[in-house]
């Protein structure tokens, strides 16, 4: 019932209903008026005997006048005692104007009543009804194409803000028409068109400013090679770190880049996961890695770089040993990397993912690492999250068939 197609259609099905009410009221109460009728009770009253007759000559006189009409009639005294009656018989009338059953009622000057129905009652009580509802399907089978269509390119406008929302930024609308649905169709697209732009534009920048950035940086690490034999030891290992920590965040800057950028994955391959996190692990002393051996589909450049950056982010924030898990949770392979350290606060186990954070009281690791963990186990089909200690990424995993000539 919250469907705006399904209200719109009840309102005019319920606005038929009240003007089919408002009409028949109307009729029942003006559209066999009086004046056709007053003009047969005046014959009729010439035609038959003084009021004071016996009830056998009024009935034969009845008869005789109302035998070619088809008509009910009934006949009743100034006391409204029936008198005469033609077909099925009336209720006692209490004033003029329409009576039980679909009858008409008048007085005749000497003071008798006379009711009686048209020859069209004799259709039957249901034909009003049944004209009534066939109208109504009528009205209600033409109107639902109307009202459905206008809902449809509203649920179609829906569609495509809840995917341009989600990060397709080619959704666009197909307008039809020319009322205000389609008006706001082309100011969707148009802004749609704008955002994609400007969010374009930003890439290129961020991709074409990352890469310009490396020249510059060749050229530092080429002079502090020159000045290695000059210049001071511990001076020069903070000019190195620096120069690697610029060097890591340009390549994270470009990686990130360059994930916005493809639509799809370039390279899909069958990747041993436990056999990448255990080279992963190779890279530290106090690293091990265990689990089942299971296989994901990806791109491996990505899902080393996802384990690589979790590691990192384990070996600089936490404590060691570094703890490597690989196990299956239904469809799904559950990559858990943990260690020793005092863990995230549950207030920022959500925020570490976004770009450039620094968790309160930390000094390091203010890059896009994390960042990048969760956008490519989403690019993957999957998902990351922290849990304190331990960081969870969970990615779909190829199951294979069992060989049917096996064994």
């Amino acid at each position: 019932m919250r469907r705006l197609y399904i209200r719109l259609y009840l309102a005019v099905l319920a606005s038929l209903l009240v003007f089919a009410l408002a009409a028949g009221f109307l009729w029942r109460q003006l559209g066999q008026g009086s004046p056709q009728f007053e003009t047969v009770a005046s014959l009729v009253q010439n035609a038959l005997p003084a009021k004071d007759a016996s009830k056998v000559e009024q009935q034969a006189v009845l008869e005789r006048l109302m035998t070619n009409l088809r008509a009910d009639v009934s006949l009743f005294a100034p006391d409204r005692t029936l008198l005469a009656a033609i077909g099925a018989p009336f209720p006692a009338p209490r004033s003029a104007g329409w009576v039980r059953d679909g009858g008409w009622a008048t007085q005749l000057p000497d003071g008798r009543w006379l009711v009686a129905r048209a020859p069209h009652g004799r259709r039957g009580p249901g034909f009003g009804l049944t004209m009534f509802l066939a109208v109504l399907v009528a009205v209600g089978v033409g109107a639902y194409p109307v009202v459905r269509r206008l809902t449809r390119r509203l649920e179609q406008l829906q569609s495509a803000v809840e995917s341009f929302g989600a990060g397709d930024l080619a959704a666009r609308v197909q307008v039809k028409g020319r009322d205000e649905v389609a008006r706001l169709a082309e100011a969707f697209n148009h802004s749609a068109a704008r955002i994609e732009a400007l969010i374009g534009a930003r890439k290129s920048l961020l991709a074409n400013a990352s890469h310009e950035l490396r020249t510059p940086l060749a050229r530092i690490r080429m002079g502090v090679e020159l000045m290695r034999q000059s210049a001071d030891t511990k001076r020069k290992r903070e000019l190195g770190q620096d120069i690697a920590e610029l060097d890591a965040l340009i390549d994270e800057i470009l990686l990130a880049s360059r994930l916005d950028a493809m639509k799809e994955d370039h390279a899909s391959e069958e990747v041993d996961l436990l056999g990448l996190a255990a080279e992963e692990c190779a890279r530290y002393s106090d690293a091990e890695a265990q689990g089942e051996a299971l296989v994901v589909r990806g791109d491996p450049r990505l899902l080393r770089r996802m384990v690589r950056n979790l590691l990192e982010n384990a070996n600089r924030h936490g404590r060691p040993p570094l703890r490597v898990s690989v196990a299956a949770s239904g469809a799904f392979a559950v990559l858990e990397v943990c260690d020793e350290g005092p863990g995230v606060a549950e207030a920022e186990r959500e925020r570490v993912f976004e770009p450039f954070y620094r968790r309160s009281g930390s000094t390091e690791g203010a890059g896009l690492g994390l960042a990048l963990v969760r956008q490519i186990a989403e690019r993957h089909g999957g998902s990351a999250i922290c849990g304190g200690k331990c960081f969870t990424v969970r990615l779909v995993r190829e199951v294979h068939a069992p060989d049917p000539k096996a064994g």
